[in-house]
């Protein structure tokens, strides 16, 4: 199967500019539930719309269907499940598990793919997205060609990799930034992309901000790698931008040189990077869009508009034409899966010399203005006739007409029943308290006392599995490289021989690693667990306790289903996984503590923590602690210590127990909150 070019489709016009300018596919987002709710997006009718234009012209349609879901709102998923099915669309993209789960019930012809919000970076996480139904997995930008090699070698899954585009900060999936300063959530599809505000590191300004991934002149090492399809990021940029990135990328998969100037011009932040894909996280992948930018962009946008301003001449179409003496003309019209049959008027007596095939052929080859051109020309002509180019014509435009009506006529995939909603009882239950701590120097000894204690893998030992036994859990690195995890579920086996049992996951590859050490896994709230049937589906893979995300509503959380469910009740909240680190210099790591201040433009300070020169985390300003509300309706509320010295662990770990106001500045987070 070739490489697919695919591209974003924020609205009409776009989708128009990406098919014209070669696009295989686009992906576009309805009015509800994808990752770009501020796009203009398309209704139910515009939607059908879009696919019959896009099959017509042998353009797949993608719907994105990638954003967190409550509990609440899955009568209204359901029914934009019944309207992506009714408009035949290709394919969807999720995040959410809730979601795959209903479209596998409800639409089981529906293909899904596994958004890149999955954060799936290697062979473990496809592995999962492949037992859980999806066709394809959209990778995570942060991967190296390497690493994509690897996960192709190691898993039967189609691989999607975006090659143009704006790049988020953050690992997507794991970026709650928006969300904690403003209510907007990524995760829902409003980003309100505080990222691109001025965060000071180091003297360096604008140091959450990368510069574009462009990739382009890699199409081809990307399909030996084993991408099946080439994703262009843009769903808010305007048409000139999609037609540029569409044609450039069309051009370097048919072996052409790609306007890479034109491309640059039209958008770019102090030019491209190609940092990630080449395993190279420098200092000179940041970058933000300056004055010379917008001007460039404006000198190019009429050139850029004339891309797409004509009907792009890209399906084959095989003509045979019979005309016989004493006959009415035949034509046939194929394109090779539908097939047009007309009829026309009997053949004049030539008055000199007779119609040929090469005469023929100057009237049905021109195709202006439809998506099709002609390959191949058959035709019995007896000699000594005569039709005249105008009947020729006619025959040619009735016969593309009804070939475009064929082709653009809506299949929709079925409904298999009624959605039926389900309540569920308040659990009336008090948390039990958990400690999770970020090195073994913090834990106070009053740990003890705890449920359950979660450490990551690295800080344990013999001694520390004798201390809490079966209380202890092994916590994974936020972000796994490919070609690691074996190396991890080797080390978790060595030590749940030690006597370890359990681990936590706080990416879907995780839950693989656990699986391969044979721990119990539990749930972490980076698995972005917001409603009932997510927690189902990953307790069907073999999670059996859950930290609902951070994004939850405490309202809604006695009601969420599942054996055993909590929340972090303490901590500087994970706001943001970097892979290329904020606080790197030219120098690299060289001089950074690994745990490192960086400001927002109000001189307010967050922390930057080091995952092993693997993985950086930005921590939220103030901590959250809610140790003086009401916990009930859950099972376990977590302390989550990050970088607190032991005292101050045990301190905050005494003021929740007893119920004590906080005894410094501190944020209810997002619970009491009504999240975007």
């Amino acid at each position: 199967m070739a490489i697919e070019v695919l591209a974003p489709a924020g609205g009409e016009e776009q989708l128009i500019a990406a098919v014209r300018a070669g696009a295989d596919a686009v992906y576009l987002g309805t009015g509800s539930f994808n990752a770009r709710r501020n796009a203009a997006n398309f209704d139910a009718d515009a939607l059908k719309k879009a696919v019959s234009y896009c099959h017509a012209r042998g353009v797949k349609v993608h719907v994105t269907c990638n954003t967190l879901v409550t509990d609440k709102e899955l009568p209204l998923l359901f029914e934009e499940i019944k309207n992506i099915a009714a408009s035949g669309a290709d394919a969807v993209i999720v995040q959410d598990l809730a979601v795959a789960a209903m479209f596998r019930q409800y639409c089981p012809e529906m293909p899904l793919h596994a958004s890149t919000q999955m954060t799936i970076h290697n062979a473990e996480g496809a592995l999962i997205a492949k037992e859980l139904g999806f066709e394809r997995a959209v990778l995570a930008r942060e991967v190296s060609l390497e690493e994509i090699r690897s996960i192709h070698e190691r898993v039967d899954i189609e691989l999607e990799a975006f090659v143009h585009g704006a790049l988020c900060m953050s690992v997507s999936g794991q970026c709650y930034l928006s969300a904690m300063l403003g209510g907007r959530s990524g995760n829902r599809g409003l980003c309100a992309q505080p990222c691109r505000l001025n965060f000071v590191a180091k003297g360096r300004e604008y140091a959450l901000s990368l510069k574009d991934l462009s990739v382009i002149e890699y199409v081809k090492a990307l399909e030996e790698a084993g991408v099946s399809s080439l994703k262009i990021e843009g769903r808010m940029k305007r048409p000139e931008y999609v037609a540029a990135a569409t044609s450039a990328c069309r051009a370097a998969v048919d072996g052409k040189k790609p306007d890479m100037e034109s491309l640059k011009a039209v958008f770019s932040r102090s030019g491209f990077t190609d940092g990630y894909l080449k395993g190279k996280r420098t200092v000179d992948m940041f970058g933000i869009r300056t004055k010379d930018d917008v001007q460039a962009s404006a000198a190019v946008l009429g050139e850029l508009a004339s891309i797409y301003r004509n009907e792009r001449q890209s399906v084959p179409v095989a003509i045979n034409i019979e005309i016989k003496e004493n006959e009415p003309i035949k034509l046939n019209v194929t394109d090779s899966k539908y097939s047009v049959d007309l009829i026309g008027d009997i053949a004049e007596k030539a008055k000199t010399k007779g119609i040929d095939i090469d005469g023929v052929r100057k009237s049905l080859e021109k195709m202006g203005g439809t998506p099709f051109y002609l390959a191949s020309l058959n035709g019995t002509i007896d000699d000594c006739l005569y039709v005249s180019p105008s009947k020729l014509n006619a025959l040619r435009r009735d016969a593309l007409e009804q070939l475009v009506n064929l082709r653009s006529a809506i299949i929709p995939k079925a409904i298999a029943g009624e959605y039926e909603a389900v309540k569920y009882a308040r659990r009336n239950t008090t948390a039990a308290l958990r400690l999770r701590f970020e090195t073994a120097e913090q834990i106070f000894s009053e740990a003890d006392e705890a449920e359950y204690i979660y450490l990551p893998y690295s800080e344990i030992n013999e001694d520390i599995i004798k201390r809490f036994g079966a209380k202890l859990i092994a916590e994974l690195p936020r972000y796994i490289p490919e070609g690691e995890g074996e190396k991890i579920a080797a080390r978790l086996d060595e030590l749940r021989k030690l006597g370890l049992e359990r681990g936590c996951a706080g990416t879907i590859g995780d839950i693989d690693i656990l699986r391969s050490a044979g721990l119990e896994i539990f749930g972490g709230a980076t698995l972005n667990a917001l409603n009932s049937s997510c927690v189902t589906e990953f307790s069907k893979l073999g999670v059996c306790d859950m930290t609902l995300s951070f994004e939850s509503s405490m309202k809604s959380v006695p009601y969420i289903n599942g054996n055993c469910v909590g929340l972090i009740a303490y901590g500087y909240l994970p706001l943001m996984l970097f892979r290329s680190c904020p606080m790197a210099t030219k120098n690299g790591c060289k001089g950074c503590s690994g745990r490192e201040k960086i400001k927002d433009r109000t001189d307010t300070e967050f922390t930057v923590l080091c995952g092993n020169k693997k993985y950086s985390t930005l921590l939220n300003s103030l901590p959250l602690y809610i140790g003086d509300k009401e916990l009930s309706g859950m099972d376990f509320a977590t302390l989550y210590f990050t970088v607190e010295n032991r005292d101050r662990c045990r301190k905050v770990y005494h003021m929740f127990n007893t119920g004590a106001e906080f005894d410094d500045k501190r944020t209810n987070g997002l619970y009491y909150r009504e999240l975007l």
